[in-house]
C-alpha cells in the first residue's frame, strides 16, 4: 500500500458529499461539518459538537406544585462521529447527555442516541443498519437542530420506539429524487408484558412536486435555499404489542398507525414562507381503554390518539442587525380515546428564531399556551398552563 494515500489527512470545515446522506439525526452535517480526517482515497471520519441551552418558564412546578417555575438546562448536548469506510459503506454513531440539569437533574448519564452503518448501492437502493430515527412522521424525521419552531411535538413520537429504533432500512430515491419510498423492519416494544416478541414494520413515501427532498432526513426550514412542496404518507404496523388484560395475560392486541403530511417552503424576494402540517392516528385497538384494572398502564396515552398540527413560518429577506429573523407559529391538538377527557388538549405557540450564522449560531424564542378540555384536579401538568422557552443553539 501506498503510505503517503493511508496516512490521515486533517481539513477542517471539509464536507464530502457522502456525508450529506448520513445526516439522519443531528442536523448538523447538513449544514456544515466539523472538522474531517481523510483515510486514503475512500475513507473518512468527520467530528460534531451540537449544543442546545434552553431557559424555561413555566407557570407549574411540578404535579403537586403550582408555583412558577424557572429552569435552564441543557436541552441537547452531542459529539457526533460520522463518514465513510469507503464509498458504499458509511457510517454514524451520535453520543447524548441531553436535558442536563432539567428539574435539578444534574450530571446526566451519557448514552449512545444513534449507532449505525449504511451501505449505499445507488441512490435507488439505500440500507441502514443499527440503532437510528424510526421512518414514520416527517417531523421526527426533521432534524433536530433545523426545525422551524422551538422543538418537534409529543404527536410526531411514536408510542413504541420513540424518536429512535433498532433494526434495518432499505430507501431510495426515484424519477429524479422526484419519488422516495422507505421501509423498515425493527424491534419496536419489547419485554416480559409484551404479548408476542414480533417485528415492527414501517413503511414512508413523499412525493415532491419541486425541488427533491432527497435525504433520509427532512429540515423544518430550508432557509430560502429551496423550493418545496412535498406530500408524504406512512405506516406502522406492530402484532401483538400489548394485552387488553394484562393480569390475566389474555387479548393480545395489535398495534398501528398512520400519518399524512404536507411541506411547503416558497422563497420569494420579500422573504420566504414556510407552511406545514400533518395528522396522525394511533391504536392498539382499545387495549388501554378497558378497565383500568385490566389494561397495561406502562403503555403511552399516545398508543390510543388522534392528532395533527400546522405551522407557519415568514423568513425576512434581508438581515435586521447581525442576524435574519424568522417569525414562526405552531397549532397542534390531540384527541385521546379515553372515558375521560383529562388528556385532550390543544398548543398553540408563537416565537422567532434569530440567525446570526444559519443554523450554526441561532437564538430562538417561543411562547406556547396549553390548554385542556378538561383539566385534571390534582396533576397540574394536565391543567391549562402557559410556558416561554429562551434557547440558544450552537453547531460545529
Amino acid at each position: 500500500m501506498n503510505k503517503k494515500t493511508s496516512q490521515p489527512v486533517f481539513r477542517p470545515k471539509r464536507l464530502a458529499a457522502a456525508i450529506g446522506g448520513l445526516a439522519l439525526c443531528a442536523g448538523a452535517a447538513s449544514v456544515q461539518a466539523g472538522p474531517t480526517i481523510n483515510y486514503g482515497e475512500q475513507g473518512s471520519l468527520t467530528l460534531n459538537y451540537e449544543l442546545q441551552i434552553w431557559s424555561q418558564y413555566r407557570d407549574f412546578r411540578s404535579e403537586a406544585n403550582a408555583s412558577d417555575s424557572y429552569d435552564t438546562f441543557l436541552r441537547r448536548n452531542r459529539i457526533t462521529a460520522m463518514g465513510q469506510y469507503n464509498d458504499y459503506v458509511g457510517f454514524y454513531a451520535q453520543i447524548e447527555a441531553g436535558n442536563d440539569s432539567k428539574y435539578g437533574n444534574d450530571e446526566k448519564s451519557t448514552y449512545y442516541r444513534d449507532a449505525y452503518i449504511t451501505f449505499d448501492w445507488d441512490d435507488s437502493t439505500r440500507f441502514i443498519f443499527g440503532r437510528f430515527k424510526n421512518t414514520f412522521s416527517r417531523e421526527n424525521l426533521e432534524a433536530c437542530l433545523e426545525p422551524l419552531n422551538l422543538d418537534r411535538g409529543l404527536i410526531s413520537y411514536t408510542p413504541f420506539g420513540g424518536t429512535r429504533d433498532t433494526g434495518a432500512a432499505m430507501w431510495g430515491n426515484l424519477a429524479d429524487a422526484k419519488f422516495q419510498y422507505r421501509v423498515m423492519v425493527a424491534d419496536g416494544r419489547e419485554g416480559d408484558d409484551v404479548p408476542k416478541d414480533s417485528p415492527r414494520f414501517t413503511a414512508r413515501a413523499h412525493y415532491s412536486v419541486f425541488d427533491p427532498e432527497y435525504s433520509y432526513g427532512y429540515r423544518g426550514t430550508y432557509l430560502g435555499t429551496q423550493r418545496v412542496l412535498t406530500f408524504g404518507a406512512a405506516y406502522d404496523y406492530q402484532a401483538d404489542v400489548v394485552y387488553a388484560n394484562l393480569p390475566g395475560r389474555t387479548d393480545a392486541r395489535d398495534y398501528s398507525a398512520y400519518t399524512v403530511d404536507v411541506f411547503y417552503e416558497e422563497p420569494m424576494q420579500a422573504g420566504t414562507l414556510t407552511l406545514s402540517g400533518a395528522y396522525f392516528d394511533y391504536s392498539v385497538d382499545g387495549a388501554i381503554s378497558g378497565d383500568p384494572l385490566l389494561v397495561d398502564d406502562s403503555v403511552a396515552q399516545t398508543a390510543e390518539m388522534q392528532a395533527y398540527y400546522v405551522k407557519a413560518g415568514w423568513l425576512f429577506g434581508e438581515k435586521i442587525g447581525i442576524g435574519r429573523l424568522q417569525l414562526f407559529a405552531r397549532h397542534e391538538a390531540s384527541d385521546y380515546d379515553r372515558a375521560d377527557n383529562y388528556f385532550d388538549n390543544e398548543i398553540n405557540a408563537v416565537g422567532a428564531n434569530y440567525y446570526l450564522d444559519g443554523q450554526q449560531l441561532k437564538l430562538t424564542f417561543e411562547f406556547a399556551d396549553v390548554s385542556f378540555d378538561e383539566q385534571h384536579p390534582t396533576l397540574n401538568s394536565l391543567g391549562d398552563y402557559k410556558q416561554a422557552t429562551l434557547g440558544f443553539q450552537m453547531l460545529f
